[in-house]
C-alpha cells in the first residue's frame, strides 16, 4: 500500500509484526511459471486437482492466514447468517477459503498472459462500464484485494490504446511481479513498486492522468507508516483501519475516482464498475472528517462486495485493530 507521507515513518515492533507487509512471499518466479505451465498442458482441472495438496500444506503450516482467515469468515457469518444458512464457519471453510486463493493466483496469470473472453464475465450495470470505457481523461482507479484486481486491469486493456499505471507495494509478491512480466513483457500496464509516495513520483502520476492515463491503486490495507495515516471506519459491524492515501492522492491529482471489484463465482467473473466521486474535495476545514467520510464510502461498497463472495476475500492477516487476540481465541473455539 502507498500513503501521500512524503517522510519515512517509523513504527513499532509490535506494528511490524502485526503489519500485512511482514508476511513473507510464498513461491518462486519458476513456480509461479510452472502453475501456468500445468494449466496449458493438461487444462484446468487437472490444476484444480493439484491445487489441493499444495493448499493443505499451507492450510498446515501457515497458523497466522488460518487464524486471520477464521475471524474474517466468523466475522462475516455474525453479520450475514444468511449466506451460511446459520452455520459458524470452521476449518473446513477455511480451507475452502485458501482454496480459492490458490486458483486466484492462476487467474492473476491467466489475466496477464491470455486475451480476455468477455463470456467469461458477468458484468453488473453494463451500460455505466460502457460510459466509462468511452472516457478519455485520466482516472484513478482504487481497488481492493478482494477477487482479482488483475482482471480489472486485463478487462479494461482490451482499450489498446489505454495506458494503465498500477502502484503497489510488493516486499512481499516480488517474484509474482517478475512473473507477471515475463508473462507479458509488452502489456501496456506498468507496475510501479513504491514504498510511499514522494513528490518527484506525485508529479509524474499527474503528468500521465493529464495525459489521459489511468492509474490503479488498492485502498484496504494499512500503509506501511503505519496507523497514523489511516482512518477508522466500520467494516463488517468492526472498527477497522483503512488508509487516506487514496483520497489525498486524488485530490492533488484533481481527476475522477471510480471503484473496480472483480472476483470468481463459480464459472463467472463477477465485474463491478462503482462510481466514487467526480473530484475529490478536503476542505481546510473539517478535512479530517471528509476523509473518514470518503474512507467509509469506500469500506462501504467494499462490504457490499465482501457480503457476497466471502471466500474471495484475500487479506490473510489481522485485519481488525483487536484481531490478534480474536483469532487466537477464535481458533481455541475451533479445536
Amino acid at each position: 500500500m502507498t500513503e501521500l507521507d512524503t517522510s519515512t515513518a517509523s513504527t513499532t515492533a509490535a506494528e511490524k509484526q502485526a503489519h500485512w507487509s511482514t508476511l513473507q512471499e510464498s513461491g518462486t518466479i519458476r513456480g509461479i511459471l510452472f502453475m501456468l505451465w500445468i494449466q496449458r498442458m493438461f487444462g484446468r482441472g487437472f490444476f484444480n486437482a493439484l491445487l489441493y495438496p499444495i493448499m493443505a500444506y499451507f492450510f498446515l503450516v501457515n497458523r497466522r492466514a488460518r487464524c486471520a482467515s477464521l475471524e474474517f469468515l466468523r466475522t462475516h457469518a455474525e453479520k450475514y447468517p444468511d449466506y451460511w444458512q446459520g452455520k459458524t464457519p470452521g476449518y473446513r471453510d477455511v480451507f475452502r477459503h485458501m482454496y480459492s486463493f490458490g486458483q486466484c493466483i492462476l487467474d492473476k496469470l491467466l489475466a496477464w498472459s491470455t486475451p480476455i473472453n468477455e463470456q467469461d464475465f458477468e458484468i453488473t450495470n453494463e451500460p455505466l462500464l460502457a460510459e466509462f470505457m468511452a472516457k478519455t481523461n485520466g482516472q484513478l482507479i482504487i481497488g481492493s484485494h478482494l477477487g482479482n484486481l488483475e482482471y480489472c486491469r486485463g478487462f479494461v486493456q482490451r482499450y489498446k490504446a489505454r495506458t494503465i499505471n498500477a502502484l503497489v507495494y510488493d516486499q512481499h509478491s516480488a517474484n509474482f511481479v517478475s512473473a507477471m512480466q515475463k508473462i507479458n513483457p509488452e502489456s501496456r500496464i506498468h507496475i510501479y513498486q513504491v514504498n510511499e509516495l514522494d513528490i518527484p513520483l506525485i508529479l509524474q502520476l499527474k503528468t500521465k492522468i493529464d495525459n489521459g492515463e489511468w492509474l490503479f491503486i488498492a485502498g484496504d490495507r494499512i500503509p506501511l507508516s503505519g496507523e497514523a495515516r489511516t482512518v477508522t471506519v466500520d467494516f463488517l459491524g468492526r472498527p477497522a483501519q483503512l488508509p487516506i492515501g487514496p483520497y489525498m492522492l486524488a485530490k492533488v491529482l484533481q481527476c475522477e475516482v471510480q471503484l473496480m471489484f472483480s472476483y470468481r463465482s463459480a464459472h463467472k467473473i463477477v465485474f463491478e464498475l462503482v462510481p466514487f466521486a467526480q473530484q475529490v474535495t478536503l476542505p481546510r476545514k473539517d478535512g479530517g472528517a471528509q476523509l473518514h467520510a470518503y474512507a467509509q464510502q469506500y469500506a462501504n461498497a467494499l462490504e457490499q462486495q465482501a457480503a457476497r463472495a466471502p471466500l474471495q476475500w484475500f487479506n490473510f492477516y489481522p485485519y481488525w485493530a483487536s484481531s490478534r487476540s480474536a483469532n487466537e481465541s477464535a481458533e481455541e473455539s475451533a479445536r
